[in-house]
């Protein structure tokens, strides 16, 4: 009877210690201080050599403007961590969901594996936390289907954002440009997925005015 009770004692002792187990098998996130949106303005990246041919994304007649780059850990004073694989392979269902925020599939598949390993998320929970914060997020009416071609400072884009976003502090966006057009926005969020002023890491455009390409 004893050796009974004390088999079914070690038997309750090592199935008690399977989740504790496969707790510490849970990747740990890199080190990092905040999250940070980029929006890419589609019209930039379709005027690139090479690149106007992804009809999902540059196609005529599509009217696109801003969609998601990605949701990148950022560091405070400078850049977060990347690759912090191994990557698996983004499931289709996800996919599937998410491609009316990141227009390509092979994309998609990027951003995890160059940034959604760091997060310490799994692929659905980091691409749930994408969808989450660019649903927060509402883009100026002068950007959502401009027909013609804008010449705008970086810090008039900003405070188009800022007045649209009431919410969200003031420094929570900035601009990226390439040769005086366009090319991000970017918003900052904390690891609780708060908006947060973003830090000098996040970048920022420094040409007086750039433009703004109309949508195709």
């Amino acid at each position: 009877m004893r050796k009974l009770i004390l088999s079914m004692v070690l038997i309750a002792a090592v199935v008690a210690s399977i989740p504790l187990t496969a707790a510490k098998k849970k990747k740990a996130a890199a080190a990092f201080s905040y999250y940070l949106l980029s929006l890419s303005w589609a019209p930039d990246f379709c005027a690139q050599p090479g690149k106007g041919s992804d009809p999902a994304e540059c196609g005529a007649g599509k009217k696109i403007g801003f969609v998601v780059h990605g949701l990148w850990p950022q560091g405070d004073t400078g850049r977060g961590p990347e690759n912090c694989g191994p990557a698996s392979s983004v499931p289709d269902s996800v996919v599937q969901t998410m491609l009316p925020y990141i227009p390509t599939q092979s994309l998609i598949q990027h951003e995890w594996t160059t940034h959604g390993t760091c997060s310490g998320l799994s692929v659905e929970d980091y691409f749930a936390t994408v969808r989450k914060v660019r649903d927060s997020v509402t883009i100026p009416d002068e950007f959502k289907a401009p027909a013609q071609t804008q010449t705008l400072s970086p810090g008039a884009i900003e405070q188009a954002f800022a007045a649209a976003n009431p919410s969200f502090p003031k420094a929570a966006f900035r601009t990226a440009c390439t040769s005086g057009e366009l090319q991000e926005a970017r918003i900052c969020f904390s690891k609780d997925l708060a908006p947060q002023a973003c830090t000098p890491s996040a970048g920022e455009c420094n040409s007086g005015t750039m433009t703004v390409l109309p949508v195709r």
